[in-house]
Formats: structure tokens, C-alpha cells, sequence
């Protein structure tokens, strides 16, 4: 196979998702649609890449670079049609010879496979390929025309069609491979003669077999070519992800309670022997290790939990948060940015944020660590075998030494060694008798008033 490179086209405004946020910049399963692109072609090990945006588009740039480091970004600043879109990309692709894979951002279930299938079936005498499908219903898809020889010898957009082709069911994803040096020479010959006064790249293949050019034909699934063109097809479209993913996972070797109420990412890592119980949330950047127990409820995102780990019920573990082999974390307590190591248990009501907690500590109901002194963030540094007691507020930066034990209700400003008892109650004083005193003296109070 010769080199590849890819041209992704991204410049559509996305008018229908009435959003001030480019088209494919909306996310699906925590990955934005142009990421989920790029996520199948970087699968084909491309040399070159360009995407083609829109004025004003700069974050869809930004994006494309965290998934194709070095990509170059080429601005469509008026928008004449797809050919016109491609054409943009001819500077930064100067000096590549090979194969060009054109995309669209907005296809975000297109398959590595499909792809390299495409690009692979370009040979000395098919220099162009179409990705195809057998649509269900083809109205409104332009129709692949096959020649006798099984080539595609045109795209028939159904208002020219005629009866007898809008019966044919085989379709254009608008996803083509093609030989650079054809691509460069043919579409400068692309016009703009059709009611939008666009350039349309689907007359690529017409040019392509009046110049002698076999045009091959890959076909994928229907479902795998699907567009997003408002929100109502992004909600499809997750829930395909959705499904995938929770396929994937229980075939994976973790146990679901109720599949359809876990929500999972396109980068979810989960382990064998997992048991994820329902209604779980899993955000973007998430590891799940071997035997954990995730309860019902939960809220996770950026964080790596290991081994035999419990979670929740309603835990919210931030990102940072690193929950070690063995530990628990339990009911509304919430984890940012912090290291739980093996063993240690928070199991009730409480905030960790910025802090280090030692292997084989406990922190008791209510514990929060006061991170935040309105300017910076500060560490909290907690042993290992520690006992913090409930209610206990550590006021960082501050360390508490391995073996320590913070009383209940205490409040810790300054650093406490290791093995020692830190305390900070007021003293305890109790007055024999004096509830039932105050009670008679209301009660007599009450009564004078309602004499008046």
C-alpha cells in the first residue's frame, strides 16, 4: 500500500443545531464528533493530514491536533462546495504522492476497517474508490451507478434521477480514497453549474470514468456512514455509541445490573470481573481495574480506580482521582485530584481534594479537606494507618503523620506526627438539671402570654 494521507473536511457551520458551537466540535459518548473521525483514520498510520475548516473555527483546529499531532489546518473562508473544501487542502498536502482518504467530521461511527478497506482497493488500474452502503430507504442519498464491469461510473443525486434509479438502493457515504496525482488533475475540472452554484466533489467520479478511470466500491454497514445534522441525529448517534460500548464491556468480562442506565466514553477502560450496578456515569479518561465494584449512582470521570476497588453508592470521583487496589469510597463522597492508596476507606459524606491518602487509613463521615484558600490550591498529605475521625475539617497545606488519630470534630491547621492524637474540642461542660429548668421557664413564659 502506498502512503496515505487524509483530507477531513470540517467547515460545515452545522446551522440545524442551532449552536454557537461548531457542528463537529458536539460531543458523543465524551468525544467530539471530529475526534471520533479521527480516532478510525489515525487506525491507517496516515503520513499527512488536513483538515479544512471554517472561518472563526480555530478551536475545531485545536481539537484535531490532540488526536493528529502536526496536522495542518486549511480554512475554507467561503463555502462553495464540498470539491471546493477539498481543493483547500492542495498547500498542505504540497509534495505527497500516495493515497488521500476524504472524510467528513461529521460521520463519527465510520470504522478503522472500512477506511483501510477503501484505501487499499486503489491500484494502477482503480485509482479512485467510494465508500458505499445498502440504505434501507434511499431517498434523499445520491445513487451509486454501477458499468458492466462493476465499476461506479456515476453519482446520481435523486432529483435527477430518474424513476428507475431512485429504485436503486446502493448509496454514497460522500467518503472516497483516491490517488493524489488524479485528485489534483481532475478537480480543477469540477463546475458549478447546478442550482446551488456549488462544487459538488461527488463529480469527481464522472470525471474520473470519462477519463478511462476504474472507480472502485467498498460497502459498510448503513449505521456506520450516519451524519449529524442537528441534535436529534447526535442523540442517535450516542445511543448507537452506547450500545457499542455496553457490548463491548459485558463481552469484556464485566457484569451490567441494567446496561441501558450506564453511560460510558469513547476512552472508557474497564476491566474483567467488574460489576457496574445501574444508573453509573463514566466521563471522559476513565480506567477501571480487575474486581471492582462499582455501586449504583455514581458519577466518574477523569479518574483510574484499581483492583478490587468499591465505589459508592452515589460517589463522585473527579479528575485526578486515583483510587487504590482495595480501597472504597463510598456514599456521597467525592474525590478530586487526589491519591487514595490500597486499602484506605472513605465510606460516608465526605470531600477529598487535592490530598494524598496513605494505604490502610480511614476518614470518617463528614471529613473534608480544606484545599482552597481562595487564591490557591494546597496538598494534604495524610499517612498511612491513620484514623480521621468524623467531621474533622484539615485545613491545607497540612500533613498528619502515618499512625495518627484526629478526633472527631476537630479542626487541623498545623502538621500532626505520626502516632499522636490531635484534638482541637472546646472543653465539654455539662450543667446538671439545667434542661429541665429551661423547659419550665418557657413553659411559664408561654402561659403568662396567653392570659393577656
Amino acid at each position: 500500500m502506498t502512503d496515505i494521507a487524509l483530507i477531513v473536511l470540517a467547515a460545515g457551520m452545522g446551522t440545524r443545531m442551532k449552536s454557537a458551537l461548531p457542528k463537529v466540535m458536539h460531543r458523543a459518548a465524551g468525544r467530539s464528533l471530529l475526534g471520533h473521525v479521527l480516532t478510525s483514520a489515525v487506525g491507517l498510520s496516515p503520513k499527512r493530514a488536513v483538515v479544512v475548516v471554517g472561518p472563526d473555527m480555530d478551536a475545531v483546529g485545536l481539537e484535531a491536533q490532540r488526536y493528529f499531532p502536526g496536522c495542518n489546518v486549511a480554512i475554507q473562508e467561503e463555502r462553495q462546495g464540498t470539491a471546493h473544501a477539498v481543493s483547500m487542502a492542495k498547500e498542505g498536502l504540497k509534495g505527497f504522492t500516495g493515497t488521500i482518504v476524504v472524510l467528513y467530521a461529521d460521520v463519527p461511527l465510520v470504522q478503522a476497517a472500512s477506511l483501510s478497506a477503501l484505501a487499499g482497493k486503489l491500484d494502477k488500474k482503480i485509482p479512485l474508490a467510494v465508500l458505499g452502503f445498502e440504505a434501507a430507504d434511499p431517498r434523499g442519498y445520491g445513487r451509486l451507478l454501477k458499468a458492466k464491469n462493476g465499476s461506479i461510473r456515476a453519482i446520481r443525486e435523486e432529483l435527477d434521477a430518474s424513476p428507475q434509479e431512485k429504485r436503486i438502493r446502493l448509496c454514497n457515504s460522500g467518503i472516497l480514497s483516491v490517488n493524489s496525482n488524479v485528485l489534483w488533475k481532475l478537480i480543477p475540472q469540477i463546475k458549478n453549474k447546478n442550482a446551488k452554484r456549488e462544487f459538488y466533489l461527488t463529480d469527481l467520479i464522472g470525471l474520473a470514468a470519462k477519463a478511462d478511470h476504474r472507480v472502485g466500491l467498498v460497502t459498510c454497514p448503513e449505521a456506520e456512514v450516519a451524519g449529524v445534522n442537528d441534535r436529534v441525529q447526535l442523540s442517535s448517534i450516542e445511543a448507537k455509541l452506547q450500545a457499542q460500548y455496553r457490548r463491548d464491556a459485558m463481552l469484556g468480562g464485566a457484569t451490567l445490573a441494567a446496561p441501558d442506565t450506564v453511560y460510558f466514553s469513547a476512552d472508557t477502560k474497564i476491566g474483567k470481573d467488574v460489576v457496574i450496578e445501574p444508573n453509573v456515569f463514566f466521563g471522559p479518561g476513565v480506567t477501571v481495574g480487575d474486581n471492582v465494584h462499582i455501586l449504583a449512582n455514581s458519577h466518574i470521570e477523569g479518574a483510574g480506580i484499581s483492583s478490587g476497588a468499591r465505589i459508592g453508592p452515589f460517589a463522585r470521583l473527579r479528575p485526578g482521582a486515583e483510587i487504590g487496589s482495595d480501597a472504597h469510597i463510598g456514599n456521597f463522597v467525592e474525590v478530586k485530584k487526589a491519591v487514595i492508596g490500597r486499602g484506605a476507606k472513605a465510606n460516608h459524606l465526605s470531600y477529598i481534594g487535592d490530598a494524598k491518602v496513605g494505604a490502610g487509613s480511614n476518614i470518617g463521615a463528614g471529613t473534608i479537606t480544606c484545599n482552597y484558600d481562595g487564591y490557591e490550591k494546597h496538598l494534604t498529605d495524610i499517612g498511612s494507618q491513620v484514623f480521621v475521625g468524623s467531621n474533622t475539617a484539615l485545613v491545607a497545606p497540612v500533613k498528619i503523620g502515618d499512625g495518627a488519630n484526629i478526633a472527631a470534630g476537630s479542626v487541623i491547621t498545623r502538621d500532626v506526627p505520626g502516632d499522636s492524637l490531635a484534638i482541637t474540642r472546646a472543653e465539654l461542660q455539662v450543667k446538671d438539671g439545667w434542661a429541665s429548668r429551661y423547659r419550665k421557664m418557657k413553659e411559664s413564659r408561654k402561659a403568662a402570654k396567653a392570659k393577656v
